[in-house]
């Protein structure tokens, strides 16, 4: 029992370690500039244990407070790193005493067998500040955005 024990242990001082690896997006266009870094783990479900990032919207029609939105990792609403697929769901609500309103971004990407990478991004802007006939004032903006996973 016990040398079963010691190769057991010796085995688990023996296998190599698992290393971190990151993800980054970033894309720069008319609407919007774009920056989302995180670390992951490599192996036990690839856990995200990092994460900063900044949107700022350029559009004349998105609220003062709303044009330029960090994200920390608390601001995760969900995660998904399956091989070469990302999926990622941020969510930050409007800080201070002006009525509710947010900033949503999704980010989907994929590396296709040539190695080209096919990300999309959405991102998803409600107000109740200045609603039009009773309803929040809604924006969307979708475009693609490079992704690179290490």
């Amino acid at each position: 029992m016990r040398a079963l024990a010691l190769f057991f242990a010796t085995l688990a001082m023996t296998a190599p370690a698992n290393a971190s690896g990151a993800i980054s997006c970033r894309a720069d266009n008319d609407e919007l500039r774009m920056s989302l870094e995180g670390g992951v783990s490599r192996g036990l479900g690839s856990a995200l244990f990092s994460f900063a990032g900044r949107i700022e919207l350029l559009g004349s029609e998105v609220p003062e407070d709303l044009r330029v939105t960090e994200f920390a990792r608390e601001h995760v609403a969900q995660y998904w790193l399956d091989g070469d697929t990302l999926k990622l769901r941020l969510y930050r609500e409007r800080e201070g005493d002006k009525p509710h309103g947010y900033v949503e971004a999704i980010v989907e990407t994929s590396l296709t067998d040539d190695g080209d990478d096919k990300g999309e991004y959405l991102i998803a802007i409600y107000d109740m500040a200045n609603p039009t006939d009773s309803e929040a004032e809604t924006m969307d903006f979708t475009g693609s955005v490079p992704c690179s996973i290490e």
